[in-house]
Formats: C-alpha cells, sequence, structure tokens
C-alpha cells in the first residue's frame, strides 16, 4: 500500500467514527462502515492493519483477563447460560439455513457448510459489549460481570474449536505454561517499580505479546496466552493501574479490525439477502438469554441488561469461517456473508443495549415475576440513613472514614465487589453489595431521610447514570461526585450535582466538599 493512502485511511475511520457517535452509536460500527467506504473506492488493507487488529484483540483478552474472577466463570448462570444458549442457537440457526439452501439452490450450501455457519453465529462480541459497556461507564456492574464470563466461556469454546479444526493439536510443550504460576511474584515484583505511567504500559505490552508469542509456539493460539496471563495477574494490587493504561492503545488498535472486515468486500447480491436475515435473526439471542439466565438464579434486571448487551454476532466467527474457508469446507465468499450480518447484528444491538434501562424500569414489574425462588431472600438492612457513598475505593473509603465518627450507622457505603464489600463490614464498616445502578437496589431505600449521596465510582459516565437513576425515583437531596477532568465538572454542575476535583483533593477532602451544600449531620 502506498505511503500516501495511510493518512486518508485513518481519516476516513476518525470521520465515520464522528458520524456514528453523532448518531447515538458506538464508534465501533462507524469503523466498520469506514472499512466499506474504503473498499469502494479502491483501497485495499495493508499489512500493518491486519497487524494492529491482531495486537487490539490480543490487548482485549490480556485486559480481559486482568478482570477475571476464575470463582465467577464456575458459576451456573454463566457456563450454564453459554452451554445451553450455544446448542440452542445452533438448531435455530442451522434450520433457518437449511430453510435458505432449499429456498435458494443457487447457494450451494451442504448441511456441514450451514451447520458451520450456524456454530459461528452462536458467539457474541466481545469487542462490541467490552467498547459498548466501557462507553456507558459499566463495566464493574453485575450485568457487565455476568456478560464477559458467558464471553470468554464462549471465547475458549472457539478457541478449542480452532485448535481442533485446523489440526494443530497443542505440544507436550504446552504444559510448560503452567510455570507462569510461579513466576507470578516475580512479575507483580515488576509491576510493583514500574510505576504508573510509560514503564507500566510497556510492560503490559510486553507480557501480553510475549504471552501470546510463547502460546503460539507450543500450538494454542495465541489470545488465549494473553488471556491466560491477565487471569494469572487477576486481583493483584497495580492490575487496574495496568488495565486503565493499556484502554487506550487497545480501543485505538481494535479500529484496525473494523476496518479490515469492511475492506474485504462485498459478498453477490443473492448473499446480501442472507446476511440481512442472518444478522436480523440476531434479535432471538437476547429472548433466549434471559429465560436461562432467569431460569439458573440472575435477577431479573441482571438478565435483561445482560441479554441486551449480548444481541449480536461475534467477529469471533469470522475467524472460525475464515479457518473452514482455507480448508475448502466452506466457500470463501461466506466470510464477507458473515460480515455483513455482523454489521447488522451491531446496528440492531446498539439502540437494543442503550434502551435496555429504560425498558427495565418500564416493565419491572412484570419482569420481576421471572425471578426464581431462590431469590427471594432477606436483603441487608438499608433502613435510618442519612448519607450514601457509592463506591468503596480508595476515594469512597477516604470519605467515609472521615464521616463515621460522626454520622455512625447513618452512614451507608455500597460497593459492587462482593469481596470488598465483605472486607468493608470486616472492617466493622457499614458496607453493602449493591450495584448503585440498580433500580430495585434503590427501591429498599427511603430517599425521603437521605440528606446527601457521594458519587465515587469508577468513572464519569457511571456517576452520571446514577444521579439521574435516583433524580427519577424522586430523590431531591444533594449529590457530590468525583471528576477527574473539568470538563466533566460542567457537566456534572448543569445536572445540578456538585463536582469535586479528585486530583486537588481526596478522600477526607471529599467529604468536606459534599457537606458544605448541607451538612448530613442536620436533621
Amino acid at each position: 500500500m502506498a505511503d500516501f493512502l495511510q493518512p486518508l485511511i485513518i481519516f476516513v475511520a476518525l470521520l465515520c467514527g464522528l458520524t456514528s457517535r453523532a448518531l447515538g452509536l458506538p464508534a465501533l460500527i462507524g469503523y466498520l462502515a469506514a472499512g466499506f467506504v474504503l473498499h469502494e473506492i479502491g483501497i485495499a488493507a495493508g499489512s500493518w492493519l491486519g497487524q494492529l487488529s491482531d495486537l487490539g484483540i490480543t490487548l482485549l483478552l490480556f485486559t480481559i483477563g486482568l478482570k477475571l474472577d476464575i470463582k465467577a466463570l464456575l458459576k451456573l448462570n454463566v457456563w450454564g447460560t453459554t452451554l445451553i444458549h450455544m446448542a440452542v442457537s445452533q438448531g435455530f440457526l442451522l434450520l433457518l439455513l437449511i430453510g435458505l439452501a432449499r429456498a435458494f439452490p443457487v447457494l450451494n450450501l451442504s448441511l456441514a457448510g450451514a451447520a458451520l455457519i450456524a456454530f459461528a453465529l452462536t458467539f457474541s462480541s466481545t469487542v462490541f459489549v467490552i467498547q459498548t459497556l466501557q462507553e456507558r461507564g459499566e463495566l464493574q456492574s453485575s450485568h457487565a460481570v455476568l456478560a464477559i464470563g458467558i464471553l470468554i466461556v464462549q471465547d475458549l469454546v472457539a478457541v478449542g474449536f480452532l485448535a481442533v479444526t485446523t489440526g494443530e493439536v497443542p505440544s507436550v510443550y504446552a504444559l510448560g505454561l503452567f510455570l507462569i504460576i510461579p513466576a507470578r511474584p516475580v512479575i507483580l515484583k515488576l509491576l510493583s517499580v514500574s510505576g504508573y505511567g510509560e514503564l507500566l504500559t510497556l510492560l503490559g505490552l510486553a507480557l501480553a505479546i510475549g504471552a501470546a508469542g510463547l502460546s503460539e509456539l507450543v500450538g494454542l493460539k495465541g489470545d488465549l496466552g494473553a488471556l491466560l496471563i491477565g487471569a494469572m495477574l487477576a486481583g493483584a494490587q497495580k492490575t487496574k493501574a495496568l488495565a486503565a493504561n493499556l484502554t487506550q492503545l487497545k480501543d485505538l488498535f481494535l479500529v484496525g479490525f473494523f476496518l479490515s472486515i469492511g475492506l474485504g468486500g462485498w459478498p453477490p447480491t443473492i448473499l446480501i439477502g442472507v446476511a440481512i436475515i442472518l444478522g436480523l435473526a440476531s434479535v432471538a439471542k437476547p429472548l433466549l438469554y434471559f429465560f436461562l439466565m432467569t431460569r439458573l438464579h440472575t435477577t431479573p434486571r441482571t438478565a435483561v441488561l445482560a441479554s441486551a448487551a449480548l444481541s449480536n454476532h461475534s467477529e469471533f466467527g469470522l475467524i472460525v469461517i475464515s479457518v473452514a474457508a482455507g480448508l475448502g469446507w466452506i466457500a470463501p465468499v461466506w466470510s464477507s456473508t458473515l460480515s455483513i450480518a455482523l454489521a447488522i447484528s451491531f446496528l440492531l444491538a446498539a439502540p437494543m443495549s442503550k434502551a435496555s434501562h429504560g425498558f427495565y424500569r418500564k416493565h419491572r414489574d412484570q419482569l420481576l415475576g421471572h425471578r426464581s425462588v431462590q431469590l427471594l431472600h432477606t436483603y441487608e438492612r438499608t433502613d435510618n440513613i442519612n448519607t450514601v457513598i457509592l463506591g468503596m475505593g480508595r476515594v469512597g473509603t477516604g470519605a467515609y472514614e472521615a464521616l463515621a465518627p460522626r454520622l455512625g450507622e447513618a452512614l451507608l457505603g455500597v460497593e459492587a465487589s462482593i469481596g470488598k464489600a465483605t472486607h468493608h463490614q470486616q472492617e466493622q464498616r457499614r458496607v453493602i453489595c449493591a450495584d448503585a445502578s440498580d433500580p430495585d437496589f434503590w427501591v429498599r431505600i427511603n430517599l425521603k431521610e437521605v440528606k446527601v449521596v457521594m458519587l465515587a465510582l469508577t468513572n464519569h459516565p457511571e456517576n452520571i447514570l446514577v444521579a439521574e437513576l435516583i433524580r427519577s425515583m424522586g430523590y431531591s437531596g444533594d449529590i457530590a461526585s468525583v471528576v477527574r477532568h473539568e470538563e466533566h465538572s460542567a457537566q456534572l454542575n448543569s445536572l445540578g450535582i456538585s463536582a469535586f476535583n479528585l486530583y486537588a483533593q481526596a478522600g477526607a477532602g471529599f467529604a468536606a466538599h459534599a457537606s458544605t451544600a448541607r451538612d448530613p449531620g442536620d436533621q
């Protein structure tokens, strides 16, 4: 590719991404459209684009691994939902494809080919789900944890399928990857001395790329190695900072992935029609997800939001079809066909996921009827509350310690992580495990008694989401929120929320700031 075309690719990607964002859609849909636009004007994908794409996916799985909770994958509502959903979806899509093949003999689609395509469409997109949840500030929520757990199980199934079908049996040396476990203390020591700047980012890149390379040497898929080393480091003190440092790089490199899909070009007209049908079939996914999740003891709200997030086809399906086409099992043209189906599923999933919170609030009473008997238990006490701190990280804990001597039991901390909540309880703090964006949680609290709500959640979009939720539920007291950027302060102030700049003060300073509007001790 001529060097002068590379800036053009970047410019078109930027323009389409901005347009997609302006329409209220994830930017990645714009990048996908940019690929088709570039194809139409005769620009082909260069090798550099594929390299960026591969690196983006490697970093994506590495950062997922950093946040991975192995115990969560062993929960019935994670692996049970995943495997049953894939099996049922496989059957449904296979029947659909057989019907299309009989209706249109020109497709020349065999039963084995139809089974492969159906299998490829059973996955949901890790890239789409992570990007969407991250942009909305929901990565730490209960529905995000469930959705990501399901995606990881799906990815493991796909990696296993690719290993078998390509004939690449893992080498006996693959057992050597277990040596990563005793190497964990050494890696953690390197993390601790690398600071929080470019050295930490460089170390993260080295770990992800190095693990991917080692995995490929022993016959495993490289991305699986990146996922495994990330999972091995999960829970360590510096992993959250490491994931944050890699986020921008990961997002940038993933632009190459979506561009490369569109740059693959268009299939024949008849297959475009098939692609539209297969793309529309993705709307059945959330219905089955919701049914399975609630039957396997997931709360209706978590099931609704996770199902909506997973209502799409996956880029992993394109990899499966590409491998099958390379082995001669299916015509190569099906790769471009599925790329269009993938794009359509993204277009349908984006507004569906965005509207899922409002859908639950509107139909909450009916949806609660799907709650399993096991979930009908007594919740932790939430009475006589004067002040609520949402997010019990460093800042939230500091604020709690500053206010606790004066407020005592009238102060409540809320933490999404059950492990962190348990730790706070052991430290004799009144902290409960709950999702602050869950209206079912706020129903349990008498909002008329609450004077101040302090938002110390992980990011700005999540703070905005929770603030708008409690206002919609009738809360009229004061809200104070942590911010990290000055432009966020202006947005919060316009919503009647008192903004506190995290980089100016922390912990106790945030507590004092929240108290300036109204002293939580005043009754």
